[in-house]
C-alpha cells in the first residue's frame, strides 16, 4: 500500500509559504552580509543577493515611512513578508485548507 504524500495534498500552501521563506533567507544573509562589506562591492555572492533582493527592498521602500534608513529596509522587508507568511496560514485556516500541526485533541 502505498504511502500518501502530504506535501501533495496541500501544494497550494506550501509552495507559497517555501517560497516567501527563501526571501527571507535571502533577505537575511544580504543583511548580515551587508554588515562585513561595502554596498558597491563586486564580489558575485553580494551581486547576486543584491539582485534577488533589489525589487523586493524597491517595493519595501514604497510603503514604508521615508525616516527609516535604507540599511533598515531588509529587516522591515522580513517584517511585512512573515507577516503575509502569518496571514496567508490563518486565511488558509479559516477556511479549513491549511494542513493541521499534527495535534489531537485531547480527550
Amino acid at each position: 500500500m502505498p504511502v500518501e504524500n502530504p506535501f501533495w495534498d496541500y501544494w497550494y500552501f506550501h509552495i507559497p509559504n517555501y517560497l516567501i521563506a527563501a526571501i527571507i533567507y535571502t533577505l537575511l544573509g544580504r543583511m548580515l552580509l551587508g554588515l562585513f562589506v561595502p554596498s558597491d562591492w563586486h564580489n558575485y555572492i553580494w551581486r547576486t543577493f543584491c539582485r534577488l533582493t533589489d525589487p523586493i527592498l524597491d517595493v519595501t521602500a514604497k510603503i514604508t515611512p521615508d525616516f527609516v534608513a535604507r540599511g533598515l529596509l531588509p529587516l522591515v522587508s522580513i517584517f511585512w513578508l512573515l507577516l503575509l507568511r502569518l496571514i496567508y496560514w490563518g486565511v488558509l485556516g479559516y477556511y479549513g485548507l491549511a494542513p493541521s500541526l499534527g495535534l489531537e485533541p485531547a480527550g
